[in-house]
């Protein structure tokens, strides 16, 4: 069920209620099977309503329903939350009702609903999850993160004006030192050091002007490093051995000056460290070393709220279910304490490691919850200890300083949650000295063995995680061309991939036959168009399936700019019967299966390039491509004056029509000369003076295709026009229209090579295409840059399955074809870009529209489709049936 038809029955109910029937009419608007509700009904033996007393309803892990009398329906539903029923139970929903009033709440979010009944039509999504539409729970971020990012850009400034960088080995020590300061500020500020130790130390042991800070720097760290100290100044003595590597090896340290001094205490008096998350923070300080993503401090950084999107769905959500389900068995509790010490968090591009500290802090706060819990059902004095190890997070990353950022940040927050773990239980492992700083080793991901970095075992469960980088073949730079190259060795078209898609696929062999699994962030490009058929059919023949989907969102985050960002997040697993989930819109669907379009069907469908239509309607080609060094075309202004000066070229001349010009109501022209009226035509001098240009541009070409066309000049390099009606197809579209604005254009126009045509005068084609059921395939089956779609005629018109029509179908269609027409006529003034612009469309134009695609969905079937993954899952269907196969 979806969410549009629930919907529609919640309004069904109307706005006066039956209490004892309420519930059962409210289960069934959600999807709950008849049969279930009727056994929810029956008294005695059999009955799975729990519930004792009258008036209430009780089915375990689904609802907790009472109706009473009474208008204190909120100190009702909190003795229903406290019972005995409740606790054993476990309904998801807890529900008390009058004659007016509803209150509820989800046992799972806590989330908490208090409405008249009448209102329950505008908050019926409350309850989706009894429809497997699951609230999507978000986290908020921390703004004093990009705060302290910015102070240190201002630090790292002042160091750079007197200190060079120039090689590898320099630009290490400065990467290696700052990560030095940013411990020491944290350490002073979270009780690793004594408060204030660090800064204090610094504006008291030190001249003001700097000039003996890099010195007493250098001393500072190499104490930190000695666990057995003779021989050490008193006024260092106070600064504790850290170990760990974090001082281990002897580096240059930058010199300073009056005012960078003075910035190095600053970072450290005026920010409170303590309230720095170091997995954000990490991402935003990499700016800071980089001054060309300055004015974009944290602008593309993955948000806490993002990463949870990866982490939740990847394992997160299975082990907090785990959890509730064995709340009472002791037993089960710490077999799944074995189980986290025995996950192992890898992120292949782990950058500054944000990735791997949220899912560290995640399970480290399951654990305590765990250990709370153990507590209060033994009875028996345990004393808990943190099992988790910062060990078991793993991470490659190419960039220097990101790999230095990423070990100190494990560190960090492992003390964080050492303080938090220390605050419940009154005990956790010394913060000094560090412990080894988890598996994060620098280098290139696509050209290392993962398997290496991350060995997999018999016993452990691995979860492949993070945001790897994602750039089309056009902008990929020649080591990442060599890097797509070593990754799909023996595998053909991989050219034209993006890059993104190697780390898909090493992940898809990395946990093959495994119980391991995966997720990503990435742009949407790997699931639309012809990137589908490039990656895909290699994922699915290791065995591989789409475990979960986040279908296309925009992220944002605390930055002083937001990130203009589409993506997806894609789980991948072995297969299995599971039940895998499709998120969208802040919900959640249980789903049977996720095709590589991110779309629920029962199978796998790949498109093909298909070069014909598989469909009975007209073939589809580019339109004409000038070659001319703008020879031959003409702007309104130029093919006035050349008429002028020379009115027998008139009928040379035709109009000349892109997508731009066919959309934003453009005028342009272009000499159309054929062989046989060549002769006449050179005799005009204007003409000859263009066709010469054109010849000599031709044959300056680098390009041997170009130049063997230049001696026919007077065409165009690729001429595909035909003497006839012709429908015309903008290639770039916009995801906002709701229809795509085709041209209807007869035979005194030229389509330009920026649009795609078909030759034929038949409007029934005209409005097939026009429909919203077309523009729905369209969007799934073609490529996008960033949202907006790009028409592809071998991936969208020619797979785009059309059913039979008869003579009277064609004729219903091409009636409302005229309608539609006909209503643009009426608006002269508006661009087309304007007439389908869904904040402008015209009233008129809009239910032309709306008519012509009832007609043509009831040429697919009877039923009305309930709303576009409706509409999309039917002709996936229809494909599969019209093709015979899934990939065919």
């Amino acid at each position: 069920m979806n969410i549009s038809q629930v919907e529609e029955k919640i309004k069904a109910l109307g706005d006066t209620i039956d209490k004892v029937e309420f519930i059962f009419s409210l289960l069934e608007c959600y999807g709950k099977p008849k049969a279930s509700i009727t056994r929810l009904k029956m008294v005695g033996r059999g009955s799975y309503n729990l519930a004792k007393k009258e008036g209430e309803v009780l089915w375990k892990k689904q609802v907790y329903y009472k109706s009473t009398v009474s208008d204190k329906l909120l100190s009702t539903i909190d003795e229903m939350k406290h019972s005995e029923s409740a606790k054993k139970h476990q309904p998801r929903f807890i529900i008390a009702v009058n004659d007016t009033q509803l209150v509820a709440i989800d046992t799972r979010t806590a989330d908490t609903l208090d409405i008249q009944i009448t209102q329950l039509k505008n908050r019926f999504d409350f309850f989706l999850p009894w429809a497997n539409m699951e609230k999507a729970q978000f986290q908020p971020e921390s703004p004093a993160d990009v705060k302290a990012a910015e102070k240190m850009a201002k630090l790292f400034d002042m160091l750079r004006l007197n200190n060079a960088a120039n090689d590898s080995n320099q630009i290490h020590a400065q990467n290696v030192f700052l990560s030095r300061i940013l411990f020491c500020y944290f350490a002073e500020d979270t009780g690793i050091f004594e408060p204030r130790l660090f800064t204090g130390h610094v504006a008291s042991h030190t001249a003001e002007d700097g000039s003996d800070l890099a010195d007493y720097l250098r001393q500072v760290f190499d104490v930190m490093n000695l666990e057995v100290r003779t021989n050490v100044p008193n006024y260092l003595e106070d600064f504790p051995y850290v170990n760990g590597g974090l001082f281990a090896d002897k580096l240059p340290v930058p010199t300073f000056d009056r005012k960078s001094r003075a910035m190095l205490i600053e970072c450290g008096s005026d920010l409170n460290w303590s309230e720095i998350n170091p997995d954000i923070f990490g991402s935003m300080i990499q700016a800071v070393v980089d001054p060309s993503q300055r004015g974009n401090m944290g602008m593309h950084y993955t948000s806490v709220p993002n990463i949870m999107k990866v982490i939740e769905p990847l394992f997160l959500n299975e082990l907090k279910a785990e959890f509730a389900k064995h709340h009472s068995s002791r037993a089960k509790l710490e077999q799944l304490l074995l189980r986290l010490e025995h996950i192992n968090i890898f992120d292949p591009a782990c950058g500054s490691g944000n990735f791997l500290i949220i899912a560290y802090k995640e399970l480290r706060e399951l654990e305590m919850e765990i250990f709370k819990r153990l507590q209060e059902i033994t009875k028996d004095g345990l004393i808990p200890l943190p099992r988790i190890k910062i060990s078991q997070f793993y991470g490659i990353e190419l960039d220097d300083f990101a790999h230095e950022v990423a070990i100190l940040s494990l560190w960090l927050a492992e003390h964080q949650m050492n303080l938090k773990f220390k605050e419940v239980f009154g005990r956790c492992n010394p913060a000094l000295p560090l412990n080894n700083s988890g598996n994060v080793v620098r280098g290139n991901a696509l050209q290392k063995d993962w398997k290496n970095v991350c060995p997999l075992s018999d016993n452990t469960q691995v979860f492949i995680l993070g945001n790897p980088p994602y750039l089309g073949s056009s902008l990929q730079s020649d080591q990442q061309k060599e890097d797509i190259a070593h990754v799909f060795f023996g595998i053909e078209g991989y050219k034209s991939i993006d890059l993104i898609a190697s780390w898909f696929y090493k992940a898809a062999r990395y946990i093959a036959g495994t119980g391991s699994r995966a997720a990503f962030v990435s742009t949407n490009s790997i699931c639309q168009g012809e990137q589908v058929g490039l990656l895909w059919p290699n994922i699915f023949e290791n065995n591989i399936e789409i475990d979960f989907v986040h279908q296309p969102f925009k992220w944002e985050n605390n930055a002083k700019k937001n990130a203009a960002v589409y993506c997806v997040i894609v789980g991948l697993r072995n297969s299995s019967n599971s039940e895998k989930y499709l998120f969208k819109e802040g919900l959640s669907q249980t789903v049977e299966n996720i095709n590589p379009y991110l779309v629920a069907t029962k199978r796998n469908i790949i498109l093909p390039k298909r070069q014909k239509p598989l469909s009975r309607i007209p073939s589809m080609t580019y339109g004409s491509k000038p070659t001319d060094g703008g020879n031959l075309l003409l702007e309104p202004n130029e093919k006035d004056e050349f008429v002028k000066k020379y009115p027998e070229a008139k009928k040379y001349l035709k109009r000349f029509i892109g997508a731009s010009e066919h959309t934003n109501n453009k005028e342009r022209w272009c000499l159309w000369i054929n062989d046989q009226e060549l002769n006449e035509a050179l005799t005009i001098r204007g003409i000859s003076e263009r066709i010469n240009k054109v010849e000599e541009f031709r044959l300056n070409s680098t390009k041997a295709a170009t130049r063997a066309i230049a001696g026919v000049a007077h065409r165009f390099g690729e001429p595909r026009y035909i003497a006839s009606n012709s429908i015309l197809v903008p290639i770039h579209g916009s995801d906002r229209r709701q229809y795509i604005p085709f041209g209807f254009l007869d035979k005194s126009f030229v389509a330009s090579n920026a649009t795609q045509v078909i030759y034929t005068g038949e409007l029934y084609v005209f409005g097939l295409i026009s429909s919203l059921i077309h523009n729905v395939w369209i969007k799934a089956s073609c490529g996008k840059i960033k949202e907006d779609p790009r028409y592809s005629s071998t991936l969208g018109y020619n797979n785009f399955p059309v059913p039979s029509l008869t003579d009277q179908n064609k004729l219903d269609i091409s009636a409302l074809v005229l309608e539609i027409l006909s209503s643009r006529e009426q608006y002269p003034e508006l661009s087309l870009s304007d007439l389908y612009d869904p904040d402008l469309m015209p009233p008129d134009l809009m239910e032309a529209h709306s008519r012509l695609d009832a007609v043509v969905e009831r040429c697919y079937r009877a039923k009305d489709f309930v709303n576009d993954e409706d509409r999309l899952d039917y002709l996936f269907k229809l494909y599969e049936k019209m093709t015979g196969a899934p990939n065919a």
